[in-house]
């Protein structure tokens, strides 16, 4: 075994072995995977290992068709079948709300040019002569659905690999992970130590394990898995051709043929844990005790749905353990607190996955960042403070539960909850507040109001709070609004030396004169949009820095590629200052009954902060809102948030005051053109493309992503950020819908969207290719999956030139 390597893959399972093959499809040849047991043990052997395109995130959808696609390939390349099997997959909806959510699959299968389209009961029973259609209101045909061998894809992979170059070491395991001071790791393992400059945890039903090696924990749950397979069916058999599988969701089973009979599994509501506090290590090829009395109702489901499966045999029971995140997404990336450590972990849809979360793994590791945005399932999205076990849990066994239940939008799940409150949350519950979870923190979305039903529904289309938001809106724009914004990212940053790295680390230049604000972005290894910040001189070499409160973790990675000065002092205090945002007509005159400052706009303009005084308690105010009106946001110590919070509510009652939720910021942005990091500004976007390349100082000589920028700068940008007034009646674009000209070519998606209550239409944010961006320009998008009129306008429909906000 050699004794250094590029990178160490520590797991030989179906992940391990792609994100090693991508590896040495990107040029790194010098790597090695160590395996303890068998390639394929734990989870990846027993999987049923079906494979599907599209997904409700579109990035994912690139990544499951890469994936589909990779597979016919990799049996090219290595002369190792992969057991591929695509007769199809039917989709069944047996509610309104799932014919919502396939015929908007259906318009994404359009935009991505795949195939995706509905077929009459008549079509669907020639393909599938033996299911019961009844009660089926819509039925969709995705022709490149299927199954794959999982232990024929993983020795694809790992054979891929060692043609390429790689070392694979079975019956290997790594007993340590040890970093040096220079970043790189020693590798310990029972048959020598590797030095390596990188690690990559795949450790599948160990990742836990390997994780404590390294120092860290990762939020993941074990929880056991039944599907069972048939003796041969008669009935398939004279058939003479493989059957499309059968997805019925609102049943909540998956079924589809193996052999000549059937397999049909299923996540009951009952779930078990397994192993909650370690895999054990001597565990590989094993099986858990059957007990398909759990999963009887989905069977009987599924019985009803396929009657030729009511008198077949069982021929056997796969019950096997799978590693659940708290969303049931990857928790992939490298780990913000260590150097040269990579995850990809928590996988469910594995071979629908695993090409592409091998690939843009290896992007990360070998070109410095991923093509495609992958926040969604990047690790950093969940903190190290505010994922205890009893969470990680609950979490693990809602997503189980409910694995098949439709993902609204705007859908907030309870298991779990509350995890980090602050002090003004009993006020706000009291207030009827409908609250959300923002990085661990409950957060007010929108209030009900004292003594009314605070309780929260979903769907595609418009919900019962829209009311209640419309009426916030209303109480903003014509009076004077308070949002809770504190769960916002905060930084300080103070010390000899704090604005030169402070410039070092953004692209604006920070502001020279105390009591001055800046907006700037913060740009990616690839020159894209990797945050956007305001940033604030609150004295010599002291500075406020206000960002997307989610992305604290992602963040850090940024920030610690600049090297500090000792000098410079800098930390998050998004735990101990809390923040609200004051906003409309009367903010201003709310806040000058509070404090002694001249809040004229004459003393006090837009984008400048200062230390005041509000209600006896000490702030800072910073004159910006990111509803886009007249408003400040006042940041206090935590522990004066509720008399800061009471104090503004009381002082405002004869001006309209009213609590505002997030679902009222996020109408209010949209119809002001604002974008939002996660949704408008990403790593893939360039600066030239979402309008902030006017915030882009080249006179720096040195700023991250500078030079990448550089390289892009000149280039015609490939999509622009557009806001569009779409013809809606019971639905708005909420994100990820197609965007289409009138003659059907895709041309775009929606980023955001929601109700401008304030401007009396639907508004949403979205991308749209160049050359079809005109003022004016018309197109169709795919609210609900259906085309809805669309007019691209050429200024934001609220306060087009900013008198307000700058009033």
């Amino acid at each position: 075994m050699k004794t250094h390597a590029q990178a160490v893959v520590i797991g030989g399972g179906l992940v391990g072995c792609s994100v090693l093959y991508h590896l040495t499809k990107l040029g790194w040849k010098d790597v090695v995977l160590l395996e303890r047991d068998e390639l394929t043990s734990g989870s990846t052997w027993h999987a049923a290992a079906g494979i599907h395109g599209l997904h409700d995130h579109n990035n994912i959808s690139k990544l499951q068709y890469y994936t589909m696609q990779l597979y016919e390939q990799l049996e090219k390349e290595t002369g190792q079948g992969c057991g591929i099997f695509q007769p199809g997959a039917l989709y069944l909806a047996q509610t309104k709300d799932r014919e919502h959510q396939l015929r908007i699959q259906a318009a994404k299968a359009k935009y991505f040019q795949v195939e995706f389209h509905e077929l009459s009961n008549k079509e669907a029973e020639e393909l599938h002569p033996l299911t019961n259609f009844d009660g089926i209101r819509c039925i969709m045909f995705e022709p490149d659905g299927g199954n794959v061998d999982p232990s024929g894809v993983t020795h694809a992979y790992a054979q891929g690999a060692r043609n390429n170059g790689a070392d694979i070491h079975r019956f290997t395991p790594v007993t340590e992970t040890n970093q040096r001071a220079d970043g790189t790791w020693d590798v310990v393992t029972s048959k020598g130590t590797i030095h390596a400059d990188v690690v990559i945890n795949a450790g599948g039903l160990w990742a836990r394990e390997v994780a404590a090696l390294a120092g860290f924990e990762l939020p993941l749950m074990t929880m056991e898995h039944q599907y069972f397979v048939t003796e041969t069916i008669p009935e398939i058999e004279a058939i003479g051709r493989r059957l499309p599988g059968i997805a019925d969701r609102d049943g909540e089973y998956y079924l589809r043929q193996e052999g000549l009979g059937l397999l049909v599994g299923a996540y009951e509501k009952d779930g078990r844990f397994w192993a909650e506090n370690g895999t054990p290590n001597d565990f590989g090829h094993e099986l858990l005790p059957d007990d398909l009395d759990r999963i009887e109702e989905n069977i009987m489901r599924a019985c009803e749905r396929i009657p030729v499966l009511a008198e077949a045999g069982v021929k056997r029971v796969i019950n096997g353990p799978m590693i659940w995140s708290p969303d049931s997404s990857a928790l992939f990336g490298p780990v913000p607190e260590l150097k040269n450590y990579y995850c990809c972990n928590g996988i469910i849809p594995g071979f629908s996955q695993s090409g592409g979360l091998g690939l843009l793994l290896a992007q990360w590791i070998v070109e410095g960042e991923p093509e495609f945005d992958l926040f969604p399932w990047d690790l950093a999205r969940y903190g190290l403070d505010w994922t205890p076990k009893t969470f990680v849990k609950a979490r693990a066994l809602d997503c189980y539960a409910h694995r098949f239940k439709i993902h609204f939008p705007y859908e907030e799940r309870d298991a779990g909850r509350p995890v980090k409150t602050r002090p003004a949350y009993e006020v706000q519950k009291q207030l009827g507040a409908v609250f959300g979870l923002n990085y661990g923190w409950e957060h007010p979305l929108w209030f009900a109001g004292e003594g009314n039903d605070a309780s929260e529904t979903y769907g595609f289309e418009r919900q019962p709070w829209f009311d209640a938001v419309k009426a916030e809106c209303a109480a903003l724009r014509e009076n004077v609004g308070i949002i809770d914004v504190s769960n916002f990212g905060k930084y300080e940053i103070r010390g000899e030396g704090a604005a030169d790295w402070l410039n070092k680390v953004v692209a604006n230049n920070v502001p020279t004169e105390i009591g001055r604000s800046c907006l700037t972005p913060l740009l990616g290894v690839r020159g894209g949009i990797a945050g956007d910040f305001t940033i604030t001189k609150l004295g010599e070499e002291d500075f406020l820095m206000v960002g997307s409160g989610m992305a604290e973790r992602y963040h850090q990675r940024f920030f610690d590629m600049v090297p500090r000065p000792q000098s410079v002092h800098f930390a998050s205090i998004t735990d101990k200052m809390a923040g609200f945002n004051v906003a409309g007509p009367k903010s201003r005159e709310l806040l000058q009954r509070l404090t002694n400052e001249d809040l004229s706009n004459e003393a006090f303009r837009f984008m400048r902060s200062r230390k005041i005084t509000v209600g006896g308690i000490e702030a800072v105010a910073l004159r910006v809102s990111f509803t886009g009106d007249l408003g400040w946001e006042v940041y206090a110590d935590e522990a004066d948030q509720v008399a800061l919070y009471k104090t503004l509510l009381e002082t405002g009652a004869d001006l309209g005051v009213r609590p505002v939720g997030g679902r009222s910021l996020l109408s209010l942005r949209i119809e002001k053109g604002y974008g939002s990091w996660g949704r408008e500004y990403s790593p893939e976007y360039w600066p030239q493309e979402v309008g902030l390349e006017r915030l882009i100082k080249l006179d720096k000589p040195e700023f991250l992503g500078r030079d990448a920028y550089l390289a892009i700068k000149n280039n015609k940008p490939r999509e622009k950020l557009v806001v569009l007034e779409v013809e809606t009646t019971t639905a708005d674009a909420s994100g990820g819908e197609p965007i289409f000209a009138t003659d059907g070519t895709p041309v775009g998606r929606v980023s955001s969207g929601a109700y401008g209550h304030s401007v009396g239409a639907s508004i949403a944010l979205g991308f749209i290719k160049t050359d079809h961006v005109k003022d004016g320009a018309e197109f169709d998008v795919a609210v609900l999956g259906i085309p809805h009129r669309a007019k691209l306008l050429s200024d934001p429909p609220f306060d087009p030139t900013g008198a307000r906000l700058r009033g």
